[in-house]
């Protein structure tokens, strides 16, 4: 690796990996021939899986799980908090006993449109795919085009071919 690259000596890498300049992984998986963008950080107890591409400036937190032969668009968020807080009731800055990672799942083959936020709590169905700048705060369906904030679904892929277009 280089100079701009931070992977912590916990993360598991498969075969084939790419990495760009700018990248933060720590005790995260990214499965084999997996592309990951510039300005990605992928959190512990995440994982990534193989024949992905995670374009550039992506925040994958802890507690999100994404499938085989994902697209995560530029600039996706995801969440893992539905209330976040920085301090607890006492006043202390909060730390990771103070509360819980609320997981996501992305199946696989599903596409997540650039500048979208995924929120916690939430499955993106396979094949689905996210139209970009969406907020997708419920579960997506298999094969189905969401789009808007908060995202809906808009049609269904009835023919693989369609997503070609």
């Amino acid at each position: 690796m280089n100079e701009h690259v931070c992977i912590a000596p916990d993360v598991r890498l498969g075969e084939n990996v790419r990495l760009s300049k700018f990248v933060n992984l720590y005790g995260c998986e990214v499965g084999a021939n997996t592309k990951i963008g510039a300005f990605v950080e992928i959190q512990k107890n995440a994982t990534v899986g193989r024949n992905c591409k995670i374009s550039s400036h992506t925040f994958i937190c802890e507690g999100v799980a994404i499938e085989d032969d994902v697209f995560v668009g530029h600039a996706v968020t995801f969440i893992n908090d539905s209330y976040p807080r920085a301090t607890t009731l006492g006043g202390e800055l909060q730390t990771e006993k103070d509360w819980k990672v609320e997981p996501t799942r992305v199946k696989k083959g599903a596409s997540i449109g650039s500048g979208s936020t995924i929120l916690s709590n939430v499955t993106i169905g396979e094949n689905a795919l996210v139209g970009a700048g969406s907020v997708v705060t419920h579960d997506v369906p298999a094969n189905a085009i969401v789009a808007g904030n908060p995202a809906k679904v808009r049609r269904y892929i009835t023919n693989p071919i369609e997503v070609e277009k």
